[in-house]
């Protein structure tokens, strides 16, 4: 039971925090997007439990910036494609998959991406007594 109260503090952290990301930048956001950052933060988490503490940083935050790409692609065909709701738009935007991801995102998915592995790491480690973070920079 506790594994599952810990992915759900998880859970909530990042779909908390990928709303408040969202208000910031935009001004606005979707209750959709508290699911897709919840998801995209718990599915950060796993990178340090699928692959060791030796894989550098920079190859840990493209992983979860293409995690994180996945997941929107996969949100946006639901959300706008499919159910047309329209909460987001990349149409516009060169490059662009479906007007669902488009590289300029996944350039800002980079940063946050490293943002929540440390974010993640550092929680894991203060409330749930787990392994102190260790990073390989390169």
């Amino acid at each position: 039971m506790n594994m599952h109260l810990k992915h759900l503090f998880l859970f909530a952290a990042g779909g908390l925090l990928y709303n408040v990301l969202e208000l910031a930048f935009r001004g606005w956001s979707h209750w959709t997007m508290f699911f897709l950052g919840g998801v995209c933060f718990v599915c950060l988490g796993w990178i340090n439990e699928v692959v060791s503490w030796n894989m550098p940083l920079w190859q840990q935050a493209a992983i979860g910036a293409c995690m994180i790409t996945g997941l929107e692609f996969a949100t946006g065909c639901v959300v706008n494609l499919w159910l047309g709701w329209a909460v987001w738009d990349y149409r516009g935007m060169p490059g662009n998959l479906f007007g669902q991801v488009c590289p300029q995102f996944f350039g800002l998915w980079l940063p946050v991406a490293l943002a929540g592995i440390f974010l993640d790491d550092w929680l894991r480690y203060w409330l749930f007594g787990e392994e102190m973070p260790h990073y390989k920079f390169l």
